[in-house]
């Protein structure tokens, strides 16, 4: 029966898929790399990476040196990042907030976006100005399940613990968890609205997150305070904690605010 609705049936598309891929694999690359690399790397065929990347340097995607016969990212990828940048207020409405509790607390603050079901990416930071500090980069990406914010993302996404399992034993942990310990502080994190990591993602390194919500109440995004234990306990984790919920807090406001006035 014609109920007057479209039922759109998600499928593979291998092209745009391996594209994807490539993009991804040389994003990540400090140095231009070779069709043949790529292929033995990402598990493909010579020739269809070739054709790929061909296509993908017309479009500007990706630069192609004829003298060592490698490809990099290329600098049209720019334009989309920032159409992408520009059309989310997010990250310009949370940068303030990171800012000052990265000099506040010593600490370094980022934000980030779910990037589809399992990944989650960097999408605001601010690092602290003291000597020694974790470097993270702008447009980095982490399992969606890993540290305190993989703890928030487990907690309000009514997701089911045995289909977790899976993705949980794949993740690259210092200090792994075991997992039934793992699900409890999962459901701590339920209880308290948020998730703290001491040690088992980094060894000798805290990371407090706090989660965003969409209109269904379902994690979206997180604020993350990462920083050395021993200093992250000087300036104080409950502080550090209360500030971090009350400038999502604050964030979640000026983003409503934000979508009534574009009506």
């Amino acid at each position: 029966m014609d109920d007057g609705k479209t039922t759109i049936t998600k499928r593979e598309v291998p092209a745009v898929t391996r594209a994807v891929a490539l993009l991804r694999r040389l994003g990540r690359s400090d140095e231009p790399m070779g069709v043949n690399q790529l292929a033995r790397e990402l598990k493909l065929v010579p020739s269809t990476v070739l054709h790929i990347l061909r296509v993908l340097q017309d479009e500007g995607l990706v630069s192609f040196d004829p003298d060592t016969k490698r490809y990099s990212i290329g600098l049209g990828i720019l334009a989309l990042a920032r159409s992408a940048i520009q059309k989310n207020s997010f990250p310009a409405l949370v940068q303030p907030h990171l800012t000052e509790l990265s000099e506040r607390f010593a600490v370094t603050c980022l934000a980030t976006e779910m990037l589809g079901p399992s990944h989650m990416i960097v999408v605001a930071l601010s690092q602290s100005s003291v000597p020694f500090r974790l470097q993270v980069d702008l447009g980095s990406r982490f399992p969606a399940l890993i540290s305190a914010t993989g703890r928030c993302f487990a907690a309000f996404n009514s997701l089911n613990p045995q289909d977790l399992e899976p993705d949980f034993k794949r993740l690259s942990w210092d200090q792994p968890p075991v997992f039934e310990t793992w699900l409890e502080q999962v459901s701590e994190a339920r209880l308290r609205g948020y998730a703290i990591d001491s040690g088992s993602y980094i060894s000798g390194v805290t990371v407090v997150a706090v989660p965003f919500f969409d209109a269904h109440q379902r994690m979206n995004r997180s604020l993350v305070a990462i920083g050395i234990s021993d200093r992250v306990e000087a300036a104080g984790l409950p502080e550090l904690t209360r500030c971090l919920l009350e400038a999502r807090d604050q964030v979640s406001a000026l983003q409503i605010t934000t979508k009534g006035s574009a009506r």
